[in-house]
């Protein structure tokens, strides 16, 4: 099955409501630049509430490392998730709970890929002049087809609950990431929305029915 992620979440009844409704992986951004950035403390208690219930990710862009280890520490969140311009050394620092995340524009994102440690890797669009996740805008997904072949892979940028059943078809990746597709406002989920997303991956999951049956 597709794991399902949910990024960008700020709010403790957003986090509840994924939960609820068979979301995998939540991604709690730490980022000063984007009005997704989700409050430490109130991380510490989306940890403190739902356990081991679902995967939780920290998102950092060029954060330092010392910030990074201290965050992870205080909020119990285990995965980082590094999406801005850091070296591989930095991802083999915090393995095997940490994967880059690569901004893919029209060329082949392989080689870039092959240069980071783990098993895991996020492809997202990369947009100009924009912030480095989050924009909404899809890539070319026939650009991830063979990374999710090598790597365990998140493929993000633009997913919806309309796209994301085309997107599991062309790329097979090992999980989906939406943020913007799923809200009512930059950090705020629109359950409705979520739970559609949801539903758009099982249904892409579940195997063709047969003629008669």
């Amino acid at each position: 099955m597709t794991r399902v992620k949910i990024c960008g979440i700020t709010r403790v009844e957003d986090a509840h409501a994924a939960v609820e409704l068979g979301v995998d992986t939540l991604g709690i951004n730490f980022w000063h630049g984007t009005k997704r950035r989700c409050d430490p403390t109130c991380a510490a208690r989306i940890a403190r509430e739902l356990g081991g219930r679902v995967e939780l990710v920290a998102v950092f862009v060029d954060e330092a490392p010392a910030t990074i280890d201290a965050l992870l520490r205080d909020t119990g969140i285990r995965w980082a998730q590094l999406h801005g311009d850091e070296p591989p050394e930095e991802v083999a620092r915090l393995l095997p709970y940490a994967y880059k995340a690569i901004g893919v524009g029209s060329e082949d994102p392989l080689a870039r890929v092959r240069r980071y440690p783990g098993d895991h890797v996020l492809l997202d669009a990369a947009v100009p002049n924009a912030m480095p996740g989050g924009t909404g805008v899809r890539f070319d997904w026939s650009l991830a087809h063979r990374v999710a072949v090598e790597r365990l892979l998140t493929l993000a940028g633009g997913l919806t609950p309309e796209n994301v059943g085309a997107a599991i078809a062309a790329v097979h990746p090992h999980r989906v990431d939406c943020a913007s597709g799923v809200e009512s406002a930059p950090g705020v989920k629109d359950e409705a929305r979520m739970a559609a997303f949801v539903a758009a991956v099982r249904a892409a999951d579940a195997p063709p029915t047969r003629a008669g049956t």
